[in-house]
């Protein structure tokens, strides 16, 4: 199933990489509240991509090719300003989503809707750090910017349709770009305005295409499991 492959790969990419803030995080609440949205993604993903085969197979022996998640959310932590960033953007369109999803009945239905309580918590944790960072101070203020900006361009990858969900992905996008406006507003920070679709921006992750760094977590996301083939833990 297509759509559960993309769906799943984009929980799992960014579950892995929310875990690597573990013993890194700034304060050990936000080491504790990380973790638990990694673990809620990486329950999403068993989920999926059980739909499609064994889930640890398709996690830890696909080659990267083979993954089909955003671009978005397999990009590199960076400081902590960059990882709020890329979980404001994504985290709006999962909630947005999985609304859709879960009132629309069909395969994703039950997923969605347990999933929708879980991706609600996991934006307004992004929301909160956005507001603190972007009319903290001038240095958060700064940080805030650069990560928005720079994730900015792989956006409109989230918004392209996908093989086995039937949504109005336009009216998704409009959502999520009043959704996305009005906290960035609230921030004190000015909505980025560079392209999000067209040969100028990122997005065929759908596609199996991926950026640079993907390939160095996904040798350090499967590096255990291809070192003891069958092992049983």
């Amino acid at each position: 199933m297509t759509a559960a492959l993309a769906l799943g790969d984009d929980a799992l990419v960014l579950s892995h990489r929310l875990g690597q803030w573990a013993g890194h995080a700034p304060v050990l609440e936000e080491e504790l509240a990380l973790a638990n949205i990694a673990l809620d993604l990486l329950g999403q993903a068993r989920v999926l991509l059980s739909l499609v085969g064994d889930e640890d197979e398709l996690a830890y022996l696909r080659e990267e090719r083979a993954f089909r998640n955003l671009q978005l959310v397999e990009q590199p932590n960076g400081d902590f300003a960059h990882t709020i960033a890329r979980q404001l953007y994504f985290s709006v369109y999962q909630r947005l989503l999985y609304e859709e999803l879960a009132a629309g009945g069909g395969t994703f239905a039950g997923l969605a809707a347990k999933a929708v309580k879980e991706v609600t918590y996991h934006q307004d944790h992004a929301e909160h750090w956005t507001l603190r960072l972007g009319d903290g101070t001038a240095e958060s203020h700064e940080r805030m910017r650069r990560g928005l900006d720079a994730l900015w361009r792989y956006t409109g990858e989230m918004f392209q349709p996908v093989e086995g969900v039937d949504i109005d992905w336009p009216s998704l996008e409009a959502r999520w770009t009043v959704t996305v406006t009005e906290v960035l507003e609230r921030a004190t920070l000015t909505p980025p305005t560079g392209p999000r679709a067209g040969a100028w921006a990122a997005g065929a992750g759908r596609q199996g295409l991926h950026t640079e760094p993907f390939g160095r977590m996904l040798a350090e996301m499967q590096h255990l499991h291809r070192s003891h083939p069958g092992a049983s833990w």
